[in-house]
């Protein structure tokens, strides 16, 4: 593995962060997957002192099972290569920080540059009126242009509040590096942790964006788990089961926006690729 980022050949990075921009931890929750089934190493990690509020982001304490001291493990943002068959990755995951959101993210951009990365991609997860019984949607952004001819996404319209990762994304552009920021939707009215639809969406998303083929593991079974589970609980309520179906009829394929033919053309190039080097 290599041990600085400036030793890593052409990487992609991901980037998620707990909390706000990160609804049912689904972000989240691929980055820990896919470190967890392939090999990675943690390169170094961002001290928290300076950007957590600890009475917000608790510190824990760990007892080990094994006769080791039991220790305390300090929020804080760590950055980890993950090595894949063809590829690396570096791989930015924590807390939200809770304060000098400039100086940390700053700190954050400093490091990619000097992996010189093909691509970072900043997921999140929000809460929306989609049923969880349809694929969920999952919306790409980008202010690059090469990006946005490649892979047929435009620029978010989105106006207001923004987490770390709105202001990461606008850093990392102004420091020229090529990011797309992608955002799985939760269906709000069972926003409980974990929903695996929404993360198994980003993985299938962050493939397509990577042309590579990532380990699904159990994803695509606790998927199909968690709607079994969320179709038992709303039908006891016929109330619930009302609100899903007018959703479910509200996106009916008329009502959803269509992709551009360059996009799903690029989508489907990408796709056989992946499988034909699958075979």
């Amino acid at each position: 593995m290599p041990h600085s980022l400036s030793e890593i050949l052409d990487p992609v990075v991901l980037v998620a962060f707990e909390g706000w921009n990160d609804a049912a931890d689904a972000a989240t929750d691929l980055l820990k997957h896919i470190t967890s089934h392939y090999e990675s190493e943690v390169l170094f990690e961002i001290d928290g002192e300076e950007y957590y509020d600890f009475t917000v982001q608790r510190p824990t304490l760990v007892r080990p099972t094994t006769d080791d001291p039991a220790h305390i493990e300090w929020p804080s943002t760590r950055v980890l290569t993950v090595r894949l068959p063809d590829r690396d990755l570096v791989v930015v995951m924590g807390p939200e920080p809770n304060c000098r959101w400039r100086g940390f993210v700053q700190s954050v951009v400093s490091a990619l540059r000097s992996a010189e990365p093909s691509l970072v991609i900043v997921l999140g997860a929000m809460l929306t009126d989609s049923p969880h019984s349809r694929p969920l949607p999952v919306w790409s952004s980008t202010e690059n242009t090469r990006l946005s001819r490649e892979y047929g996404i435009t620029a978010s319209e989105y106006e207001g509040l923004i987490g770390v990762t709105g202001v990461l994304a606008d850093a990392c552009e102004r420091a020229g590096l090529p990011v797309v920021s992608v955002w799985a939707s939760v269906p709000h009215y069972v926003a409980s942790t974990p929903t695996p639809k929404a993360t198994l969406a980003l993985l299938n998303r962050v493939e397509s964006l990577m042309d590579v083929t990532l380990e699904q593991g159990e994803l695509p079974e606790l998927a199909r788990a968690w709607e079994r589970g969320v179709n038992e609980l709303t039908g006891e309520d016929p109330d619930v089961a009302e609100y899903v179906a007018q959703l479910e009829a509200h996106t009916e394929e008329s009502d959803l926006p269509q992709a551009s033919g360059e996009s799903i053309a690029a989508d489907f190039q990408r796709y056989l690729r992946r499988r034909n080097q699958q075979d």
